[in-house]
């Protein structure tokens, strides 16, 4: 997903924009997290970008991405950048000791 969103509308609060937002991404995830997992992988993993613009764009985890728009939600910005691209990977198990 790579989307520039809107948080301006001439009949919808500030706050129920933001909020739909969040649910974007919560779905974007979740239909990501749900598609089949490729040989030798056992997780999805996601590259998150977060920003006012594509070009200005800084690297985030998807955990703070919750953060990062309650930052520009206190900032009261119109619009701003969220990409997040899913890829396969494996899971950081540790150690197995005997």
């Amino acid at each position: 997903m790579k989307k520039i969103f809107t948080l301006s509308h001439p009949k919808k609060k500030y706050a129920r924009l933001v909020d739909s937002v969040r649910r974007d991404i919560k779905r974007y995830l979740k239909r990501e997290r749900s598609k089949d997992m490729p040989e030798g992988f056992d997780t999805w993993l996601f590259d998150c970008r977060f920003g006012s613009s594509p070009e200005d764009a800084k690297k985030v985890d998807v955990e703070s991405l919750g953060k990062h728009i309650a930052t520009a939600e206190k900032q009261q910005r119109d619009t701003f950048y969220i990409e997040i691209l899913a890829k396969p990977g494996h899971r950081n198990t540790p150690a197995e000791s005997d």
